[in-house]
């Protein structure tokens, strides 16, 4: 799979299939050792409490909303994002 399929997943509604954890795929890491892992950040709870994102192996992750919660960063055309100067507190509103 490209860099490019694995980036495709930020954004989506999924399911880690281990445990069953669902949420949004909010990062995709590539570590030295060669493992990709994505955080799974769940829904807010019954409260309204943000919950803390768990961190999963790729290979253990099932899409389940192929659209994206919100439009994706274009990390490839340069620019901000892609010179890593837009920060958190440059996110869009929901």
């Amino acid at each position: 799979m490209s860099i490019e399929q694995h980036f495709s997943k930020l954004g989506k509604r999924a399911k880690d299939v281990v445990t069953g954890a669902e949420g949004v795929i909010e990062t995709i890491s590539f570590d030295l050792y060669g493992c990709i892992q994505v955080i799974l950040k769940p829904p807010v709870d019954k409260d309204g409490k943000i919950q803390d994102g768990r961190w999963c192996d790729i290979s253990r992750i099932v899409i389940i909303d192929d659209e994206p919660v919100m439009p994706v960063p274009d990390f490839n055309s340069g620019g901000p994002v892609a010179e890593g100067k837009k920060g958190p507190a440059d996110k869009p509103v929901p």
